[in-house]
């Protein structure tokens, strides 16, 4: 059985995903903020979603 297609590996992937996300928005952030629309524009929203869980 594929990882993936267990609900608790796909949310771990996810959050993993919006945590590495939100690090490069912190290290890079204008690399992130170019990128809003398009293709990228996905890392930029994941980072977003990062930003506003964090306390």
């Amino acid at each position: 059985m594929f990882g993936i297609l267990k609900f608790q590996t796909f949310l771990l992937v996810v959050l993993l995903f919006i945590c590495a996300c939100t690090y490069i928005h912190g290290v890079f952030p204008t690399w992130l903020d170019r990128n809003k629309s398009g293709p990228l524009g996905t890392f930029w929203r994941a980072a977003r979603i990062g930003e506003r869980l964090s306390p």
